[in-house]
């Protein structure tokens, strides 16, 4: 059995970031160390805990059922700690009143609604309003704090501040990659069932990047459309064809095999997510503490939670 005084927490949050990222060198550009220690972390690790928790080729980084057990309790861990840290460094902030945050009904769904709630259970007295929704709201007009922004900026007056980038990743129910020859060829996209948003014009023209720098001008016809990417996803999941969706909205249904992100060498290029605040120079401690965590959450579980050749 393995000593746990022997473990130490920068090796668990090595093995975390390993995990979350992909691969070792994902992961050493987001810890800001090198490849060869986070490989090193990785090896004491297995060897302190007696097993093998990654399994690693030159195409492919893979986590075993030891390790996936390993990894979801070292999730929990490093967000206690984290919690702790942040909550003994924000003592002194005694937050209150109402937090009023705007942003698109996927984005809320999938990142802000939990961040609100970890926020509420830092801060009780503070009470929060998430309003949803895929119109830009009027963060004056409709007394919005904070709002979050996908996409280019238009607007000048408000002040911005970044939190992260996303792209759109083309995805299929595993049904729809067994059932047409997905080659590595764009071209053949054309002929294929594609699920589109209805507000996008038809056809539907999309411009697409590799890994190389190469880009490419996709038409597609979509044969489903739906108004919203909650709705787009539950169709790709459920085999209407495929579908360009936002990285964030998809990472999960990836993980545990409902989709499959298909010509995964190829993406649209990164547009940036903004928390947006009303125009002035003073930010209230509970927009600020809120745009803190968001910024913590995204480094904490990555840009990309899927493991890839």
């Amino acid at each position: 059995m393995a000593d746990i005084r022997t473990l130490t927490f920068d090796q668990l949050a090595v093995f975390v970031a390993v995990v979350e990222s992909g691969s070792l060198t994902r992961a050493a550009e987001r810890l800001g160390v090198g490849k060869t220690a986070v490989s090193t972390a990785i090896q004491r690790l297995e060897t302190e805990v007696g097993a093998a928790l990654l399994v690693r080729t030159t195409r492919k980084l893979s986590v075993t059922e030891a390790g996936q057990n390993f990894f979801k309790t070292c999730q929990i861990l490093i967000s206690i700690a984290e919690e702790a840290v942040f909550s003994a460094s924000h003592a002194g902030d005694d937050l209150s009143g109402t937090l009023r945050v705007a942003s698109s009904v996927e984005y809320s769904a999938v990142f802000l609604a939990p961040v609100l709630a970890k926020l509420h259970r830092l801060h009780p007295n503070l009470k929060i309003d998430l309003i949803s929704g895929d119109r830009f709201v009027n963060l004056i007009e409709d007394g919005i704090d904070v709002a979050i922004r996908l996409g280019r900026l238009t607007d000048s007056t408000l002040r911005a501040n970044k939190i992260c980038d996303y792209a759109k990743w083309l995805v299929a129910s595993p049904d729809i990659v067994t059932a047409h020859t997905l080659r590595d060829d764009l071209s053949i996209l054309s002929g294929l069932p594609f699920v589109a948003l209805s507000v996008l014009a038809q056809p539907f023209q999309c411009q697409l990047a590799n890994d190389s720098g190469e880009r490419r001008t996709i038409d597609f016809t979509n044969g489903f459309s739906a108004n919203t990417v909650y709705a787009c996803r539950a169709a790709a999941v459920a085999g209407a064809g495929i579908a360009l969706l936002p990285d964030f909205s998809v990472a999960d249904d990836i993980a545990a095999g409902r989709l499959v992100r298909v010509f995964q060498h190829w993406s649209t290029m990164p547009d940036p997510i903004h928390a947006l605040l009303p125009p002035g120079k003073f930010t209230a401690p509970k927009s600020r503490i809120l745009i803190e965590i968001l910024k913590k959450h995204v480094n904490s579980v990555g840009n990309d939670k899927t493991l890839h050749v």
